[in-house]
């Protein structure tokens, strides 16, 4: 596994309950998330060729828990060993700008974009794509960092400045009623296995509620499918894959985000389905049959930030969430809370979604979210 946090985390979990040894390698510091249940966790930077190296040595196939790892390590790794998802996946899904790319050359439904490199292409952009719109930094954003909305007071020069030097994806501002994602799996010989579509609400940018499975029209969860099963062929994917998704005020679905890894918005999966998205992504690339993705239970999940932390090492009471009978929580592991950093989740089951979603928000009252 490539990376040491909470999605290395899960999958290493996974993999041990199903047998297999785990090696990690990361740039964190030892005793990550992951790596407090790995069995060897190499702590290097991702262009330490001598680490990288010796952690190749010690495994038969590779998976990545995120998608910022430099090219030149996942090239690295794939030359030696199976790597899935392949180096092309990853490659294009990390950089806003490849990614749109490959989205509109693939005929795969998306907000209108621009891409531009300095303020006279943002002039540009912007009047053709009209206001409001967003600035997107072409590489290395998640959780909402490295955007700028631009609205009809927004002096373009002022809002360029965060991205002087650096190239940038200008999408259309797209009029939704809700985002929605889906998670999956697609194995190695093209067979695919998709957990459904859920509906998310963000805070800041950052996901803050998953509702599974998602109150919209069943034409709208065909069209989300529909969108990830194109995105999984079109990349030749192999492992657990998201994809984040409006659906619009006219009732169409439009593709946002390409996550190349289990996702936030699938952890619901754990507590509530047959196969959940980790087990998922151990069998895709270790060339098993995919399990049973159905979603037995309707399910809520709350993200735990470090906000709620009294102080960063000191935990909240959680005894609200422990004396649900169907509240599930799990905690990651981090040394330390910091604002806005993911630090767990609960998960509310019920026996409607209704009735998981009130007290899902019960009990996220009762912690301070």
């Amino acid at each position: 596994m490539l990376g040491g946090g909470q999605l290395g985390r899960m999958f290493t979990l996974e993999a041990r309950r199903a047998g297999y040894r785990v090696a990690i390698f990361t740039d964190e510091k030892r005793g990550c998330p992951a790596g407090q249940f790995a069995d060897v966790e190499i702590n290097a930077a991702y262009d330490d060729t001598a680490a990288l190296k010796g952690f190749l040595g010690q495994v038969d196939v590779v998976t990545a828990e995120f998608e910022n790892i430099p090219a030149s390590c996942l090239e690295a790794v794939e030359a030696v060993k199976p790597l899935f998802p392949g180096s092309k996946a990853i490659f294009t899904t990390q950089h806003r700008e490849r990614e749109k790319l490959f989205l509109r050359d693939q005929g795969i439904a998306c907000a209108e974009f621009r891409v531009v490199s300095d303020l006279a292409g943002l002039e540009i952009a912007v009047a053709d794509l009209g206001r409001p719109c967003v600035i997107k930094t072409a590489a290395f954003g998640y959780d909402g960092k490295g955007q700028c909305k631009v609205t009809a007071e927004t002096d373009l020069a002022e809002a360029w400045r965060s991205f002087e030097g650096h190239r940038a994806v200008v999408e259309q501002w797209v009029s939704f009623v809700c985002e929605v994602s889906v998670v999956g799996a697609r194995a190695r010989d093209g067979k695919m296995a998709v957990h459904g579509c859920v509906e998310n609400q963000h805070t800041h940018h950052i996901l803050d509620v998953t509702i599974s499975p998602a109150r919209v029209a069943p034409e709208i969860v065909d069209q989300a499918i529909e969108l990830w099963e194109a995105v999984a062929n079109g990349l030749d994917y192999v492992g657990t894959m998201a994809v984040e998704m409006f659906v619009t005020t006219d009732g169409h679905v439009i593709v946002n985000e390409i996550a190349p890894r289990p996702h936030n918005s699938g952890h619901y999966t754990i507590d509530a389905c047959v196969t959940n998205q980790f087990q998922q992504q151990q069998r895709a690339i270790c060339g098993l049959p995919l399990g049973d993705p159905t979603q037995h239970t309707p399910a809520v999940m709350i993200n735990l930030l470090g906000d709620i932390w009294p102080a960063p090492t000191v935990h909240p009471d959680w005894s609200p969430v422990l004396n649900h009978p169907r509240a599930k929580l799990h905690l990651y592991g981090k040394a330390e809370a910091r604002p806005k950093r993911k630090m767990g989740h609960f998960t509310v089951l019920g026996d409607t979604i209704d009735e998981a979603l009130e007290d899902a928000l019960r009990l996220r009252a009762a912690l301070g979210i």
